[in-house]
């Protein structure tokens, strides 16, 4: 992979990943654009011992551009973009209005000087990653050989937010379609560097040191193998990675992506098994879009490790889901999810595995 570092108008950096061969990148961003101001903080909730991010200056963050003003598209003549090149295979560059920043200015305090919840700058980094320049593209209409390159990318952004100060955990994501709440229909995906560690990861965390403290095995690796074993939830497979609808599935079209192999993070990865995720992912996302005959909204979220504690217990995963229950259908988390986060389905998970299953 041919990685080449660049520097926005703003100072934001700006990273192609190009095939080897490809031609240099030297085209010059000459927009003219102000300083970037994020001024996060995350403050403690008493209640839950839960982080919660404050990010106001996000209120006015690009929303919903005319496709010929896209700022993920290639810059043209007279239409200067947020990738100054013509054309591009994968770039990441640092997001304009991120929910969290390197420079974030402030102290430890706590609100209204009371002791009572603690506040923080919220410090870290967060970028955004355009999976291929064609607009009206797709994730899943990626050739295997540009899935790879995005999953070159991935690895290489963890390994460089890991090194950033005070991040805990790297969390690379996709948002698609306008009913998961998507303002920017160019296919991409973004990658936050928390300055904690997430509350779902603290769970899963907990779980897995009780089991493997009972059992002496991790739990997702007895799990991984009871899915392959009975495949009545299996939806795709590959050498190295299986795909199946969770057992305890909470959305109406849900699917972990698991490799076979413990590893707590995507540099950990060797190429042979970034090659056959690219396989095993497609097969999936090809499925999700014929299982309604109209292109899946959904969020794909990488599950990794922290950064700087039990590397040992994570095992690496990616998680999609999707909203839409039918053709026309939301799934809304209504009073028990968004109360109390108690999740009711209306599909078991077989009934979702049988029928990504038949949408092949």
């Amino acid at each position: 992979m041919k990685r080449t570092v660049r520097h926005l108008a703003d100072g934001r950096e700006i990273i192609y990943f190009d095939q080897p061969g490809a031609p240099d990148r030297v085209a010059e961003d000459t927009r003219d654009l102000p300083p970037v101001s994020a001024a996060s903080e995350i403050r403690l909730d008493p209640l839950t011992g839960e982080w919660v991010a404050m990010a106001a200056h996000r209120q006015t963050r690009t929303y919903k551009p005319p496709a010929d003003l896209c700022p993920l598209c290639p810059s043209k003549p007279g239409k200067p973009s947020e990738i100054p090149e013509s054309d591009y295979d994968v770039v990441v560059f640092e997001n304009r209005f991120p929910s969290f920043a390197e420079d974030v200015v402030g102290e430890p305090s706590t609100v209204d000087g009371f002791g009572l919840v603690p506040v923080r700058p919220g410090r870290g980094r967060c970028e955004v990653v355009c999976f291929t320049s064609n607009h009206d593209g797709s994730f899943g209409q990626l050739s295997a050989k540009q899935v790879r390159a995005v999953m070159d990318a991935w690895a290489d952004r963890t390994a460089g937010l890991s090194e950033v100060p005070g991040v805990e955990q790297v969390f690379p994501f996709e948002n698609r379609g306008e009913e998961i709440g998507v303002t920017l229909s160019h296919p991409h995906g973004q990658i936050y560097g928390y300055p904690f560690v997430t509350p779902k990861t603290e769970r899963m965390l907990e779980v897995a040191r009780a089991y493997q403290a009972e059992h002496g095995r991790p739990v997702l690796g007895d799990v991984l193998a009871a899915e392959r074993k009975s495949g009545a939830r299996v939806v795709a497979s590959g050498e190295y990675w299986t795909a199946y609808v969770p057992p305890a599935a909470r959305w109406p079209v849900q699917v972990q992506i698991v490799p076979h192999r413990q590893v707590p993070d995507l540099p950990a990865l060797t190429d042979a098994e970034r090659d056959d995720f690219a396989d095993v992912y497609l097969d999936v996302l090809r499925r999700c879009d014929a299982l309604y005959d109209r292109p899946l909204p959904y969020i794909a979220a990488w599950h990794q490790a922290p950064v700087h504690r039990d590397r040992d217990l994570g095992w690496l995963h990616l998680e999609l889901f999707s909203v839409l229950r039918a053709k026309d259908k939301l799934k809304y988390l209504a009073g028990s999810e968004s109360g109390m986060a108690v999740w009711i389905n209306d599909a078991t998970p077989e009934q979702i595995a049988e029928r990504l299953r038949a949408a092949g």
